[in-house]
């Protein structure tokens, strides 16, 4: 099968670990695509800020020797991923877009990008976060040079809608993994949290210091984050978070037997016009499929942003002092409240099996916009505070052009509800669609693609 450089880097990740495995396209070939379209995209992009070509094409070879040999492989041997660069890479600068930390290498991979590997994946590189920072400057969205891509994962996401990366590694404290897939048009999973190890994520994370953050996959296709889920899941006897749980496949579940809830906004969660008709599209293609779809919602959903809001406000959290620090009453107060809004969501799914709502109140909106940027988590952060899988995927366009996501939330523990629910969506609506880049006039800050060349030779 002759594939060119374009059907490469559109092809999921599983059917690219089929064809390797095939001997029908070698990882070689696989990885230097990838690599190419990097070089092609990245300047207008500055979504990739690490890139370990050398040892990604050595990678390549030993795979591609490795089949010549009859051993056996991984679910993921020869297939290029890449890292938010949040999540350490052992050998590779992992900045975080801090300043103080713009050399430092650490000496370990993390537990996921670990498992990866073992899988035979193939580590490109690392990508931006936080749309901006102080080392690597801003990342643009391949949809709109001049829209913002979406944050914390803000590289990774844009990379792989614009077919630089087949998929990638993120984390969402509050919509950091949903957020970018939406805006970029792309799909994101948050999965339950504790099914994933956040070992080797900076800021360091643990259960008792942040409950809320979750590494997660992001990729063009909804079957590849359930391929990247059950390489990454599982103890790893560090992060003392993770529960043993089994997990499913989405391939087994029912669809016929599912009780789906749908809503479209709240009081301070308003949905443009475009991301409502979305929303209840979506709902519209699961009617006569599952068992029930209807319009409704867990109760409390309002409080989260505030309880989110309370939260930042914890004295010394992640070592950040703030004048405004909560005292101990209010901490106290602030748990009661979370713990209130986890129970009404759990009620709430006692009689439903999995929700559809929006990912972001419209879809990416320009660089300069000044409103509240944390408005634009509204509806990710409750699920984030309570805990259950989420699945963010393409499902329509705006006016404008611009992909519109939704949010598929299933109960705790079956992340492959919600997998199954985005699978059927993304069937039905056609999920990702390649930007044209092409006809972007703007390209990156010369500052920043300086920092690229500079970082990368």
């Amino acid at each position: 099968m002759a594939l060119g450089t374009d059907d490469l880097t559109q092809t999921s990740a599983r059917d690219l670990a089929t064809l390797i495995r095939a001997k029908e396209v070698s990882s070689l070939e696989v990885v230097e695509a990838h690599l190419q379209r990097i070089e092609d995209v990245n300047p207008r992009l500055n979504a990739v800020v690490q890139l370990a070509a050398e040892r990604a094409l050595d990678d390549a070879r030993a795979a591609d020797a490795a089949l010549i040999r009859g051993e056996n492989v991984g679910q993921l041997h020869g297939v290029p991923f890449t890292v938010k660069d949040w999540i350490e890479t052992e050998g590779l600068i992992c900045a975080a877009g801090h300043a103080s930390r713009a050399d430092f290498v650490p000496m370990r991979d993390a537990t996921v990008v670990a498992r990866m590997r073992a899988a035979g994946g193939i580590l490109l590189g690392k990508t931006n976060v936080v749309v901006t920072n102080e080392v690597y400057g801003r990342t643009n969205n391949p949809y709109d040079f001049e829209r913002t891509p979406g944050g914390s994962t803000s590289g990774e996401a844009a990379i792989i809608a614009a077919g630089g990366s087949t998929l990638g590694l993120g984390s969402d404290s509050g919509g950091s993994i949903r957020q970018p897939a939406a805006y970029c048009g792309i799909a994101g999973l948050k999965p339950t949290n504790g099914r994933v190890p956040n070992t080797g994520h900076f800021p360091p994370i643990s259960s008792m210091n942040d409950p809320r953050t979750q590494i997660g996959p992001l990729a063009r296709y909804v079957d590849d984050l359930s391929l990247a889920l059950a390489v990454i899941t599982g103890v790893d006897w560090r992060d003392a978070s993770v529960v043993p749980m089994p997990l499913g496949g989405p391939e087994a579940v029912d669809l016929a037997s599912l009780r789906v809830a749908y809503y479209t906004g709240y009081e301070g969660a308003v949905a443009d016009a475009d991301t409502v008709a979305a929303v209840r599209s979506a709902a519209g293609a699961l009617s006569g499929v599952c068992a029930s779809v209807a319009e409704t919602m867990p109760e409390r959903m309002d409080e989260a942003m505030a309880i989110t809001r309370a939260y930042w406000r914890r004295a010394g959290w992640l070592g950040i002092e703030r004048p405004d620090a909560m005292g101990g009453d209010e901490v106290e107060r602030s748990l009661f409240e979370w713990d209130r809004l986890k129970r009404a969501v759990l009620r709430f799914f006692e009689h439903v099996d999995a929700i559809i709502c929006p990912v972001t109140p419209a879809p990416a909106p320009l660089h300069d916009d000044r409103d509240d940027p944390t408005q634009s988590y509204v509806f990710t952060v409750p699920y984030s505070l309570t805990g259950q899988p989420c699945v963010a995927l393409r499902v329509g366009t705006s006016s404008d052009g611009l992909p519109i996501g939704v949010q598929v939330v299933a109960r705790q523990w079956r992340d492959d509800v919600a997998l199954a629910v985005a699978q059927h969506l993304e069937e039905v609506f056609g999920g990702w669609q390649a930007p044209d880049l092409q006809s972007r006039a703007h390209a990156i800050e010369p500052a920043a693609l300086l920092l690229f060349l500079a970082a990368n030779g």
